[in-house]
């Protein structure tokens, strides 16, 4: 049995004996716990955790009761209020999936369409997913106002980036004693350091050194509407994305717009960021000082995932995050004229 108890992870093992076993410890809160079974008694590290059988389910305090009638796999757990509400959340997790999968799918199998306009679609479509995952996630918290698996689920609304005041509301409607827990208070001051960079902050200031070394300040592109993109040339995603950002560009630059790349490259992936930029004809200031996911603006921006970019207007205040496809087109049009 492994769990986690604060910092410390715990792996813990017990005997059968004649179809029964009895696991007893001391919890703080409740913890996300993995059973596996070791038939040949090789002991859990040496198993693959891919392939064994195994049972995922909540620890908690009080008596948890686990049948089955021949494997982790197949198990049933029974008086656990926590694992009744952790198998809707593991509906909602799989119907999202499934509806990403269908959608990719489809995509792959469309060959009537360029590859540009198949790209936008899918991001479309993602979105609307993504939109209705959310609001599943919103609707169990909602539900389970006095439950500690809706305050974990907080910490999945919104993606790498979610909304601090969002989240925040959301976090201030459950219980006092889930509130009151040392999760939840982590959870608070990490959403009060996103408002840094939550829409409507003035963009955080930087400085960093540009494909020939010359260092940029973001505060220089004062008076234009920036989009400042987070990408790699090791990162497919952002490849995929960036001749919207070619035909954005092309189609604003002459209209109070640029763009400021920085990339998150490494020391020793110096040639491929530079042979990114010249492959896909990015022609916009450049930046970075390749320390991969350690880039000081990454960190100062909390990037957890790329390709991820923020709009800032001539004021220097960001206006919106995330503007993927047709939606960055859409919003340029909005702010500057088609």
């Amino acid at each position: 049995l492994a769990y986690q108890m604060g910092s410390t992870r715990v792996l813990d093992s017990t005997q059968i004996v004649n179809g029964n076993f009895q696991f007893k410890g001391d919890l703080i809160y409740p913890s996300l716990a993995v059973l596996v079974m070791d038939y040949s008694g090789i002991s859990a590290q040496k198993l693959s955790v891919d392939s064994a059988d195994k049972f995922v389910f909540y620890i908690d305090k009080g008596t948890i009761n686990i049948t089955s009638p021949d494997s982790a796999y197949k198990a049933k757990i029974t008086g656990s209020r926590i694992n009744d509400e952790y198998r809707q959340l593991q509906a909602i997790n799989s119907t999202a999936s499934a509806k990403t999968t269908m959608l990719m799918a489809n995509a792959l199998k469309d060959t009537t369409k360029d590859e540009e306009t198949r790209h936008n679609e899918m991001q479309a479509n993602l979105k609307v997913i993504q939109a209705q995952y959310h609001q599943a996630l919103k609707d169990l918290v909602k539900q389970y106002p006095d439950s500690y698996l809706s305050l974990l689920t907080l910490g999945t609304i919104g993606g790498p980036t979610p909304d601090p005041d969002e989240i925040l509301g959301l976090l201030d409607s459950l219980s006092e004693d889930v509130r009151n827990t040392e999760t939840a208070r982590i959870l608070k001051d990490e959403l009060e350091k996103l408002k840094t960079i939550s829409i409507g902050a003035i963009a955080p200031d930087f400085e960093q050194a540009d494909t020939s070394g010359h260092m940029v300040r973001l505060s220089s592109f004062r008076g234009k509407y920036v989009l400042l993109d987070f990408w790699a040339s090791w990162c497919q995603p952002c490849r995929e994305e960036n001749p919207n950002l070619v035909k954005v560009y092309n189609e604003y630059k002459n209209k109070n717009f640029t763009i400021v790349g920085v990339s998150l490259d490494r020391q020793d992936g110096t040639f491929n960021w530079l042979n990114a930029i010249r492959m896909d004809h990015l022609t916009w200031t450049q930046l970075s000082d390749l320390k991969f996911w350690n880039n000081a603006v990454a960190q100062l921006y909390f990037v957890q995932s790329i390709p991820k970019n923020f709009l800032i207007d001539p004021s220097g205040k960001i206006i919106a995050q995330d503007l993927r496809g047709d939606d960055l087109e859409n919003e340029l049009a909005k702010v500057l004229g088609k």
